[in-house]
């Protein structure tokens, strides 16, 4: 057993006149033995509720607990490691592989010869070439540098391994090769994983549950095909009308579409539901929801849900119309993809990887 659950957890900075609330309140389960992919436009607070998980942020409220236990008391040899965003900013420049890869073994393998066909057993784990091991990671490439970080999470033997953008920063092609590698990982380790990206054709390629997030809060949890196939919340169908396919372009303009608005300021969150100034079907196409300016939604409780009082609906219901009420054929404007492209965004041919050679340099 290896379930990660978040509860209530929030994280602030700062003092309480000018702090801000980075994440607000979140309840997740990641369970024993499955990827959950955790998705949302930057500042939402994905890295900083990870951070929380390993000890990098303040918990200000609420608990992270592993199999029950508080992260908290986890000083030495900690059951959660993570794989950073930036490969090279997460090594030690100075230290050659083998001994960053060494630096997390755990304290129990002692001897020397021990620990070097410890390291060469990971380097392989993440097909690498052993003899990498006397290289500095100035020397290798961009995915070369994020397998290393990935042996070098694994070399503590952790339980939950948290991955925060870890192809972001990395080229088209290698990341189809590093998405291989965890994948098959997680199927030889039988991993727990918490995978966070902006990239919804990696969640959907690698994870088993989606989680969305928006400034703070969870606004959306349930199994991946689920959420993908039929989301409830108006920002998720956003983040999946946004994805480019392969029927539409990134230049491809709807002079239809309504003018963009700001994202709301996360050190003064709006009232009610946070996305309701930006929502396609709340106040702001129909004046008559005023009870998302006044209430706050309920966050998702259990393995599916969606935070919002129109969760399903579009702005084109009768007005008067009850929350949570579905009409057959209800569409939302510019906010849901059409069903070409949504068959082209779940379709296995646009997300399935082909491996790719362990060295190639980006």
């Amino acid at each position: 057993m290896s379930e990660l659950r978040f509860d209530t957890v929030s994280v602030r900075f700062g003092t309480h006149r000018s702090g801000l609330t980075a994440v607000d309140g979140v309840s997740l389960v990641v369970p024993s033995g499955s990827v959950v992919g955790l998705v949302g436009e930057s500042g939402s607070g994905k890295s900083t509720l990870a951070r929380a998980a390993i000890g990098l942020s303040p918990i200000s409220e609420g608990t992270i607990t592993l199999d029950g236990v508080d992260v908290r008391r986890f000083r030495r040899n900690r059951p959660i490691q993570m794989v950073f965003q930036d490969p090279f900013s997460s090594l030690d420049p100075r230290m050659t592989i083998g001994e960053s890869i060494a630096e997390a073994l755990p304290r129990d393998i002692r001897r020397p010869a021990a620990r070097r066909a410890e390291v060469a057993r990971l380097l392989e784990l993440v097909s690498l070439d052993p003899e990498r091991a006397a290289s500095l990671p100035g020397a290798l490439s961009g995915g070369q540098r994020q397998r290393i970080a990935l042996a070098r999470a694994l070399a503590a033997r952790p339980e939950v391994i948290i991955a925060d953008e870890i192809t972001s920063a990395l080229d088209v092609s290698v990341q189809g090769s590093v998405l291989n590698l965890v994948r098959s990982l997680r199927a030889e380790l039988d991993l727990t994983m918490l995978f966070i990206s902006h990239n919804l054709a990696v969640v959907r390629y690698l994870s088993d549950h989606i989680a969305v997030m928006y400034l703070g809060k969870i606004v959306e949890v349930g199994p991946t095909d689920q959420v993908l196939a039929d989301p409830q919340h108006p920002y998720t169908k956003e983040l999946l009308a946004s994805a480019p396919t392969r029927h539409g372009s990134l230049l491809d303009i709807d002079p239809l579409a309504p003018v963009a608005v700001e994202p709301p300021d996360p050190h003064a969150p709006p009232s009610g539901c946070r996305f309701h100034p930006r929502c396609p079907i709340g106040p702001a196409a129909r004046p008559d929801r005023q009870l998302c300016v006044i209430s706050e939604p309920l966050q998702p409780s259990g393995s599916a849900g969606a935070a919002c009082h129109f969760a399903g609906t579009g702005a084109d219901l009768p007005v008067g119309t009850p929350p949570n009420t579905t009409v057959p054929n209800t569409t939302v404007p510019n906010s849901t993809v059409p069903n070409s492209q949504r068959a082209a965004i779940l379709s296995a041919d646009d997300t399935t990887l082909l491996p790719l050679a362990a060295d190639t340099v980006n």
